[in-house]
């Protein structure tokens, strides 16, 4: 039921109050209609018994009270969802942006959704390859897992992201696979990369692209995600395709939030961040998983990065508690020049055992992960404690664990940013650098997986020659 009311009593940025109204629910939709003609659309955020509070998505510019018309159309916001999708470019509400015409609906959603039903789920089991060897080898990431990646400013979490996106795949199924990249409150320069970096390596004909620019409404910034996995639902359990959705920054859709509870005058909590933000976390996050008896799935990479490279603040600190694991990039090895700078250490993923091993990628993958980072662990002690005693203090087999931890570094963490390492690749090389390490300390590892796999290294020896 449409109703319309011209009773708005207080402006205050994007936010409008109006009066004397009746049958509004939260999160309604409502058109502003001005004096030239134009319309705008707004939302309702907070309802009372005779009031309304709405935000305005393009702003209250130009408008003053008693000279608006508001019409409240009796549902929320919605969105056209169609195969069609594949490809195309659209704004955080849904709007192509592209300049190619709108999408011929298979169906009209509402965005927001609902988490999935615990009872529903099926658990993550498949793996999912994105030629990143410290995620296929150290942290797996499984098809319906919730990994996210923890970065700072000026840390190429950007470029990571868009190269996980045109490289993923599942290797084990013959289901669609596609990604739903979602970008919140980025640059134009920033979207300009994303969109010609998809254009360029053909990944867009597999990719639905959701961009919210940092000048856009607030608003929108919260609906990009929510939009995003409306499109992500759509492909996974309709078409029964695999979807990887990225979401970068949710450090950016953080502070919406915190920006529109100050406009609300709400009781902040930590550090100015409405106090429920979990819950609005979760809401996205849990959108994403298996549905028992349906083929399609939805894995989830949010990105964010963490004010001041501080994994206490409530962005990364409540994300942690929702999700299954962290990636996370390093300073320090940013500054060395390695790419992509992921410290493996403090990486995890919960659910990286149920997805590898025969079958899904090799007998050998978790024995030569738990011996890779044991073996990199100790090299990096190694190194600390030669900073401070000097390098003579460290014994023979201590050497060996620090060129170990240097090459590994070099050669297995860092690659190129369109380099694509295949999971065979990638362990015979994890294998290889073992190679430096005596098979006595080599002890994560069973005897045959040894006599199979482990070849020592043959140093080369210096010829001297007489003149």
């Amino acid at each position: 039921m449409v109703r319309e009311y011209k009773t708005v009593r207080d402006i205050v940025g994007p936010l409008m109050l109006v009066e004397g109204v009746e049958g509004i629910t939260f999160g309604e939709l409502a058109e502003v209609h001005l004096r030239d003609g134009s319309r705008r659309l707004a939302q309702v955020l907070e309802v009372t018994t005779d009031s309304a509070l709405v935000q305005l998505f393009e702003g209250t510019r130009d408008i003053a009270p008693g000279r608006v018309k508001l019409r409240f159309l009796g549902r929320a916001l919605r969105m056209d969802v169609s195969p069609d999708m594949l490809g195309r470019t659209f704004d955080g509400m849904g709007r192509p942006i592209d300049g190619g015409p709108p999408v011929i609906p298979a169906k009209t959603v509402d965005i927001n959704g609902s988490p999935i039903n615990p009872c529903a789920r099926d658990y993550p089991n498949e793996f999912i390859q994105t030629g990143i060897s410290t995620i296929d080898v150290m942290n797996t990431l499984v098809r319906g897992q919730k990994l996210p990646l923890f970065s700072g400013s000026g840390l190429p979490h950007a470029m990571l992201g868009a190269q996980i996106a045109r490289q993923a795949k599942v290797l084990s199924t013959q289901e669609g696979f596609c990604v739903v990249f979602c970008a919140m409150g980025i640059t134009f320069e920033e979207s300009d990369y994303f969109i010609q970096d998809f254009k360029r390596t053909g990944a867009i004909e597999r990719a639905v692209l959701f961009i919210n620019l940092a000048d856009g409404p607030v608003i929108e910034r919260i609906a990009a995600p929510r939009a995003a996995l409306t499109a992500a639902e759509y492909l996974a359990f309709e078409l029964d395709m695999h979807v990887l959705v990225i979401l970068t920054d949710m450090t950016n859709y953080c502070d919406a939030l915190r920006e529109i509870s100050a406009a609300r005058k709400e009781v902040p909590a930590r550090r100015g961040y409405p106090g429920y933000m979990y819950t609005d976390l979760s809401q996205i996050y849990e959108r994403a998983g298996r549905i028992r008896g349906l083929k399609g799935s939805i894995t989830q990479i949010p990105i964010l990065s963490m004010p001041d490279d501080d994994k206490t603040n409530p962005v990364p600190d409540l994300t942690g508690y929702i999700t299954e694991g962290q990636i996370l990039l390093d300073r320090p090895m940013h500054g060395e020049g390695i790419y992509p700078p992921v410290n493996v250490l403090p990486s995890l993923s919960r659910l990286k055992d149920k997805g590898i091993g025969e079958g899904k990628t090799r007998r050998d993958h978790s024995e030569l992960m738990n011996q890779l980072y044991a073996a990199y662990a100790r090299g990096k002690s190694a190194k600390e404690l030669a900073v401070v005693l000097g390098e003579s203090s460290l014994s023979q087999t201590d050497l060996l664990f620090v060129k170990f931890s240097d090459e590994f570094e070099q050669r297995f963490v860092a690659q190129g940013p369109d380099e694509n390492r295949p999971i065979g690749e990638a362990l015979d090389l994890g294998w290889e650098l073992l190679g430096i390490l005596p098979r006595a300390e080599l002890k994560r590892c069973k005897p045959e997986t040894l006599d199979k796999y482990h070849k020592p290294r043959k140093e080369k020896k210096e010829v001297k020659t007489q003149a």
